[in-house]
C-alpha cells in the first residue's frame, strides 16, 4: 500500500515480548548486529532470531535499517528546528513538498504556538535562511521561528524500555 507518509488511523500496538524488546534495544543501538551476534545475546538461535527479526518488519515494528550520517562529515553542520505557523491544519501538498528537500530530516504537526515543527540541517546560515525563505512563500504559512542547535547530546529514535537482562 503506498501512502503519502502521513499515518492514516490509530497504530495499535505490537505485542512484543522481552525477547523482542531486547531484540529491538540491540538494533537500535547498532543496526548491522549479525544474526550469530543477535543470537548470543539473547540466547537463541540465529534462524530464531532471523524469524522474529522478519516478523518484526513484516509488522511494522522495524520501518527500516539505515545508515545514520554525521551531518558535520557530510557538509550540514548547521541543525534547526524551525516552528511554522499556518492558517488551518497545515499540511497542504507545498508543506508536505518540503519532504522532498534534502534538508528537511522530519516534519511534525504539533499542538502550541506553532501548527508544525520541522527539523532541518544546512550547510550554512545561508542555506537555512535560503530554507526559510520558501517556506514563507507557502501558501498558507503565517510565520516561521527557527531555532538553531549549538550542541547535541543526545540524538535516536523510539527505544522500547530495557527489560531486565537474560
Amino acid at each position: 500500500m503506498k501512502t503519502n507518509g502521513i499515518r492514516q488511523g490509530r497504530p495499535r500496538p505490537a505485542e512484543l515480548d522481552r525477547t523482542d524488546r531486547i531484540l529491538l534495544r540491540l538494533l537500535a543501538e547498532s543496526a548491522d548486529r549479525s544474526y550469530a551476534e543477535l543470537s548470543e545475546l539473547v540466547h537463541l538461535s540465529p534462524p530464531a532470531v532471523h524469524e522474529r527479526v522478519r516478523r518484526l518488519r513484516r509488522d511494522g515494528v522495524i520501518q527500516g535499517t539505515v545508515a545514520k550520517l554525521n551531518g558535520e562529515k557530510i557538509g550540514c553542520p548547521l541543525l534547526a528546528f524551525i516552528h511554522v505557523t499556518t492558517e488551518g491544519w497545515g499540511m497542504t501538498k507545498p508543506v508536505l513538498a518540503l519532504k522532498d528537500l534534502a534538508d528537511v530530516e522530519e516534519i511534525h504537526t504539533v499542538t502550541g504556538d506553532a501548527c508544525l515543527i520541522l527539523k532541518v540541517r544546512s550547510a550554512s546560515p545561508s542555506s537555512l535562511e535560503t530554507l526559510l525563505s520558501r517556506i514563507q512563500e507557502i501558501q498558507g504559512v503565517r510565520a516561521t521561528q527557527s531555532y538553531v542547535a549549538l550542541g547535541t547530546y543526545l540524538e535516536r529514535g523510539p527505544m522500547p524500555e530495557a527489560p531486565e537482562p537474560l
